[in-house]
């Protein structure tokens, strides 16, 4: 975010600083702002500009680079900070994510805005920009709190109010923990019996293909285990010996971040949102060939279900892809986090791992890393950072060196663990919790499989909106039919046609959405993605309004 500072409401504060472009939100046009010090010494905004004008690296001038100020309460002292702009790692000031961009923010001070009687358009803000379900109305499940209630303080296994197996799972959890105590360190790669479950988990969801409890490390969420893996890929070279990773347009924006972050080439390759996003092989060919003069390849990302297109790959798409990935010596990273959400007739869920193993050689016998988490699915656990990954099929000179890595972050969050061995170890047929759990489940599986379908269906009805299929995961990503008129009037303001729509949308409906330049599209081309997680009453509201609001917007912009 541009960051101005002027004058404070006491009288002059020193020189002005001027900063550009507040790195993570690159990806979002925005205008520079004026900022006060207040008498605490905070930073106070003296407007409440939309951003609109595209973000772009620092100009400062010379004498402002070397000199920042530093405040305290009432001191004027003026010091060269030792790290600044000039100097920051210029990966990190390349790393866009569009998720948690300037509209999210200006989404938070109209919230902030409305709870001071600020009067708007519409009664609240309906952030449908993240995948955050518990924050949406989504219920926590029972027996995954309880049994984290239980871990996190023993005292209650003394309760009558919690069910045995409850307290049996918390028991055999902080067995696994040293000092029987969930806030003890456990072994970088996570609590042992906690990857055992994890490991049974793997083989029971793949037919019995069977999975090695020592090819899983456990993570804070599923994220931090994929950057583990693509960080064993970074090289001190450059050019052409720059790593390469092949990942989808549009894709999840962890990917083409961490890839800036870590000095990686981002080959992207769209998919066919014709068929329904499928993955063609000869894009891929193509997206591969044309980054090898300025790469070496080495990884491609699938993930499926998709994010943000709502796609289920097809077992047969599955195997075309591993057969490419083959031919090409590509590590393959599978982000399955979403494959408890596959709602659509016909769709099913298929691991790479299961398919892999069951074409046989060569195949089975390649690298692959695949990824699960607690924050999707029917438990939407996001806070809570639990996650894990089976990796398959390396070198185990390679495997040591990820062990050491891993190892200086100590370990991952015990209590997200916990709640990683409840997803993958739940209430067997006969247990006291069974009955409740699978109610409680299939309620919130079948009811985003009804938004799923409420929304595109809404989406396809609406004058200027194709959407394809939700088949799974937690959004839709419709595309945008923009009249001439809106597209040149964006361009007036300096933005994509997409965000232009994205923040007039949120100014007159309270709607925040994320434009599909954050996540990537074909060149003219206009989309958004919405999550289906609001519940049914507050999501027909925001279609109502959306379509409200569209409606006019294309009338407003008509030829």
């Amino acid at each position: 975010m541009s960051l101005v500072l002027g004058l404070s409401p006491i009288g002059p504060i020193g020189p002005i600083a001027r900063r550009s472009s507040w790195s993570l939100c690159g990806q979002f046009p925005h205008q520079h702002r004026l900022w006060s010090v207040s008498g605490g010494g905070s930073l106070e905004p003296l407007n409440h500009a939309p951003y609109s004008s595209l973000a772009r690296e620092p100009q400062l001038d010379p004498v402002q680079s070397r000199w920042q100020r530093h405040f305290s309460a009432g001191s004027s002292i003026m010091s060269a900070p030792t790290l600044t702009l000039d100097n920051l790692n210029p990966c990190v000031k390349r790393m866009e994510y569009a998720v948690r961009g300037p509209l999210v923010i200006r989404a938070t001070e109209l919230e902030k805005e409305i709870e001071k009687g600020v009067k708007k358009p519409f009664p609240d803000v309906i952030k449908a920009n993240i995948g955050d379900a518990h924050a949406m109305g989504n219920k926590p499940i029972t027996f995954l709190r309880q049994v984290l209630a239980l871990v996190t303080y023993p005292e209650l296994l003394k309760s009558a109010d919690f069910p045995e197996d409850a307290k049996n799972r918390a028991q055999t959890i902080l067995a696994g923990c040293r000092g029987g105590s969930a806030g003890s360190y456990s072994d970088s790669a996570g609590i042992e019996i906690i990857r055992r479950h994890v490991a049974q988990y793997i083989e029971k969801r793949d037919g019995g293909t069977p999975a090695d409890w020592n090819n899983i490390i456990l993570s804070a969420g599923a994220s931090e285990s994929i950057r583990a893996v693509l960080k064993l890929m970074i090289s001190l070279e450059g050019g052409k010996s720059t790593p390469g990773v092949m990942i989808p347009t549009p894709q999840y924006p962890l990917y083409s971040a961490s890839l800036a972050e870590m000095n990686m080439d981002q080959i992207g390759y769209y998919l066919n949102e014709e068929k329904n996003w499928a993955l063609d092989i000869s894009e891929l060919e193509r997206a591969l060939n044309e980054a090898k003069d300025r790469c070496t390849p080495r990884a491609i990302v699938i993930i499926n279900p998709g994010n943000p297109t709502g796609s289920v790959l097809s077992e047969q798409n599955i195997k075309d892809v591993i057969k490419f990935a083959h031919e090409n010596r590509l590590f393959v990273f599978a982000d399955e986090v979403y494959q408890n959400n596959v709602y659509a007739e016909g769709c099913a869920f298929h691991s790479f791992k299961k398919v892999m193993m069951q074409m046989g050689e060569p195949y089975s016998h390649m690298e692959l890393a695949s990824f699960m988490s607690c924050s999707k699915g029917y438990m939407g656990e996001c806070g809570i950072r639990g996650g894990y990954a089976e990796i398959i099929n390396i070198d185990k000179d390679v495997r040591a060196m990820l062990n050491k890595s891993i190892s200086a972050k100590l370990c991952p969050t015990v209590i997200g663990q916990a709640c990683m061995d409840v997803v993958v170890h739940p209430p067997e047929k006969g247990d006291a919790s069974y009955e409740s759990f699978i109610a409680e489940k299939e309620a919130v599986l079948a009811s985003l499989a009804e938004r799923a379908k409420l929304v595109a269906d809404t989406f396809n009805s609406i004058e200027g909106f194709t959407c394809n299929v939700v088949q799974g995961a937690m959004y839709a990503f419709p595309q945008l039919h923009l009249p001439e008129k809106a597209i040149a009037k964006a361009k007036e303001h300096n933005q994509n046609p997409d965000v232009f729509y994205a923040f007039q949308l949120l100014e007159n409906t309270g709607i925040c959405i994320i434009p599909g330049s954050g996540f990537g599209q074909r060149p003219n081309t206009y989309h958004f993605r919405t999550t289906i997680l609001p519940q049914k009453d507050m999501l027909i509201s925001m279609l109502d309004r959306l379509k409200t609001f569209h409606l006019k917007f294309l009338k407003d912009y008509s030829d």
